[in-house]
């Protein structure tokens, strides 16, 4: 490996250091309504996020609200000795791609067959803890 990859390699392994993330992938629900539960979530606190989920209607919100917490999990485990404070860390950002599909047929009157595509999806979630707010104590 040339020096410009390997420095590059090394910018890489240094800012996931600093990302807060987590992944499901091949989850049995179509992406198309996990990224209605997705839209829910996204840039909002953990804390709301967490109730959005928790009191959710929709059964995709039981996979999201899982990878969460998984998430948060991996923030505790990068920010040793430190506790979680619920209103400094938000979801930066909620990814649902498409994933494998199983192909199934259906019988069909006169002979003929009708294909039902079983979807699943991939979901990864990003989070981030919000920039300390600096007062400025100047009496004008």
């Amino acid at each position: 490996m040339g020096a410009r990859k390997h420095l590059k390699a090394e910018e890489r392994k240094e800012a996931r250091k600093s990302q807060f993330m987590a992944s499901l992938r091949n989850v049995p629900t179509s992406p198309r309504k996990m990224r209605l539960v997705a839209d829910m979530i996204r840039g909002k606190d953990v804390e709301t996020a967490m109730f959005a989920l928790e009191y959710s209607k929709k059964h995709a919100a039981i996979d999201m609200l899982k990878l969460l917490r998984s998430a948060i999990a991996n923030w505790e485990a990068k920010n040793e000795g430190q506790r979680v404070e619920y209103e400094k860390l938000f979801v930066k950002n909620v990814f649902v791609d498409g994933g494998r599909m199983l192909k199934r047929i259906l019988p069909a009157p006169q002979g003929r067959a009708h294909r039902v595509r079983k979807r699943s999806n991939h979901v990864t979630i990003y989070l981030d803890t919000k920039p300390a707010v600096q007062e400025n104590n100047q009496n004008n």
